[in-house]
């Protein structure tokens, strides 16, 4: 029998990172978001995606803000051990960046590479990894912050475009985002991928150059989710409706214009102190309606959106997309289609999200996939009520998934 009688403080815990795409959690919190919901909600920073991953599955935590593969690698038993995992929102759609350091960016400009784009520093990075190798010097370090991540695959994605097997020809390793600028400063990385703010403090710090963002590598893609634990979401179903409104709303309050120098402050004072307000607002900026995004995307890599685009629907396409990826790079070995694709239908729930969405009167989309890479243009979606705008999309090397 389900355990939900209408609510009145219903108690839980959500994990999240020293992200900036945090944000929606802490803005739920201090505009009340939460409390109008029925929910009393505890936040727990945590120092890394394995330690979230833990208190997940071990039950501290009844959901989080995870990465886009967690529910999916969490129910398979490929990440820890083996819980079901659910996902029925997406938080944001960019918001990671590729910094490389300095040093290795003036060896690049030395060897005479061009230098002028995401694409052409990754073709510039191909030939100088090719001719460390003819040298007899060590490969690059690069990391992402964990093994089942996007930072894992966009980074892969951005290196095999220039030409770089990212399995033979460089290092790559897995680090917690709040480490990645101090290892890049000292020399053990030469570079990374990451959520923001931490390249901005790269940048701001005069270690590390963004090179390419998210929207360069996959124009606005999935980025973080907001997971639970399914046995939780099944005992608790008006928790989960009232935990997914109240996180939409948030969501929609951040992409209003002038609200997130806000959001910065909140995030600074609750989970980020250690980085300077004026780097996570640089991160969290949002683009100006008379700006175009390709100029925007120049001066802010790290940029994202948390609502409009549609944002927050939980596309079964974009999980596929980087379940190709792990296919790609053999991180599937030893599961079936036929589970990979039961496992999917199981962990991502848009059914769940369009009676959420239809409570607070958004217009959702109609079908639960879509196409990626082939709307040269912004375009409209079909939504069950009227017309989604969307955005121009596509992949750094003009690739069509469907």
């Amino acid at each position: 029998m389900l355990s939900d009688a209408p609510l009145n403080d219903h108690q839980l815990t959500l994990g999240l990172m020293p992200l900036n795409d945090a944000a929606p959690f802490v803005v739920a919190e201090q505009l009340g978001f939460f409390q109008e919901e029925g929910l009393s909600v505890t936040l727990k920073w945590q120092p890394s995606w394995a330690a979230l991953r833990d208190d997940l599955q071990t039950g501290v935590l009844q959901g989080a803000q995870m990465l886009a593969l967690m529910p999916l690698t969490s129910t398979l038993g490929l990440d820890g051990r083996a819980t079901p995992v659910i996902s029925a929102m997406t938080l944001n759609l960019g918001g990671n960046a590729i910094t490389l350091s300095r040093a290795l960016m003036t060896r690049l400009a030395e060897e005479g590479h061009v230098l002028d784009s995401s694409l052409g520093i990754a073709c510039a990075l191909g030939e100088h990894v090719r001719q460390r190798r003819q040298r007899g010097e060590a490969p690059l370090r690069l990391a992402s912050v964990h093994p089942f991540s996007s930072h894992r695959y966009l980074l892969r994605y951005w290196l095999a475009a220039g030409g770089i097997d990212p399995d033979s020809q460089v290092d790559m390793r897995a680090v917690a985002p709040p480490l990645m600028a101090a290892q890049l400063a000292s020399g053990i990385l030469d570079g990374f991928c990451v959520g923001e703010p931490w390249n901005s403090l790269a940048s701001a710090q005069g270690m590390g150059q963004v090179v390419a963002g998210s929207h360069d590598i996959w124009r606005f893609g999935q980025e973080k989710v907001l997971g639970v634990r399914e046995d939780w979401a099944q005992q608790h179903p008006l928790a989960h409706q009232a935990l997914i409104r109240s996180l939409l709303r948030a969501c929609a309050w951040l992409d209003r214009p002038g609200n997130r120098q806000q959001a910065a402050s909140w995030l600074h004072d609750e989970g980020l102190p250690e980085v300077p307000l004026s780097v996570i607002a640089h991160g969290l900026e949002d683009v100006d309606v008379e700006q175009s995004v390709e100029d925007y995307q120049q001066a802010n890599a790290g940029w994202t959106i948390f609502h409009r685009y549609a944002a927050n629907f939980p596309w079964s396409s974009h999980t596929r997309w980087y379940v190709s990826q792990m296919q790609r790079w053999g991180h599937l070995h030893g599961i079936s289609e036929h589970d990979i694709a039961a496992t999917l239908t199981r962990c991502v729930r848009p059914d769940l999200y369009r009676i959420a969405a239809r409570s607070l009167g958004l217009v959702v989309p109609a079908v639960d996939e879509r196409s990626e890479g082939n709307h040269p243009a912004p375009w409209w979606l079909s939504g069950e009520a009227g017309q989604i705008p969307m955005p121009a999309d596509g992949f750094i090397d003009g690739a069509v998934f469907e």
